[in-house]
């Protein structure tokens, strides 16, 4: 269940306001599972690239843009309030 957090604390980590389904380590495991659970049934090469390709774009979105862009939001919102 995600905190209660009011908008001046300090949260250490966006990860601290998720639940448990949105954390780093369940993204990494649905992410390799897709691709490979593609190519253990289906075998066929033209299906599991572009799912592991949108699992890639999924994980640089989740992983790396969204916190960046939250520490980011943190920086400045904590410039405001002294």
């Amino acid at each position: 269940m995600a905190a209660e957090v009011s908008p001046t604390s300090p949260v250490g980590s966006i990860w601290s306001l998720k639940p448990w389904w949105c954390q780093p380590w369940s993204i990494l495991l649905t992410g390799v599972a897709i691709p490979a659970a593609s190519w253990w049934l289906l075998q066929r090469l033209w299906i599991t690239a572009p799912l592991a390709l949108a699992v890639l774009l999924w994980w640089w979105l989740f992983l790396v843009l969204v916190p960046a862009s939250w520490r980011a939001e943190q920086a400045g919102q904590q410039d405001l309030h002294p």
